[in-house]
């Protein structure tokens, strides 16, 4: 855990360091979350609610059993969850911009509706 700290300062630059770990974690975070973005095939499926209470659910017990405070782990999870969220949302829309849907079925192959 925390090493006991003998001024202000020093426990600032704990923090400090801890900042910059994390910040590299949160960049392989958004990494993957980008990537998770490419198996969507709308951004209706971008939120995903039940897979944000499934992670919240996961990282309160990781919490619990650290000593880490699983009220401020919840807070913390949401709030970088909802700026992802947003994230992969734009990813999604840079994937497939506006008016370049998925193609339709048979689209690939040739085959079109008849005409009238």
């Amino acid at each position: 855990m925390a090493m006991q700290c003998d001024s202000l300062e020093q426990a600032r630059n704990e923090i400090d360091r801890i900042d910059r770990l994390m910040l590299a974690l949160l960049a392989e975070r958004g990494g993957y979350v980008g990537q998770a973005a490419r198996f969507k095939a709308s951004a209706a499926e971008v939120p995903a609610p039940q897979r944000v209470e499934q992670v919240v659910v996961k990282v309160t017990g990781l919490a619990r059993e650290i000593g880490a405070d699983p009220v401020v782990a919840e807070a913390t999870w949401r709030a970088m969850i909802a700026a992802f969220i947003q994230s992969e949302l734009a990813a999604h829309a840079a994937l497939r911009p506006e008016g370049s849907a998925l193609p339709a079925v048979g689209s690939t192959l040739g085959v079109h509706p008849p005409s009238t």
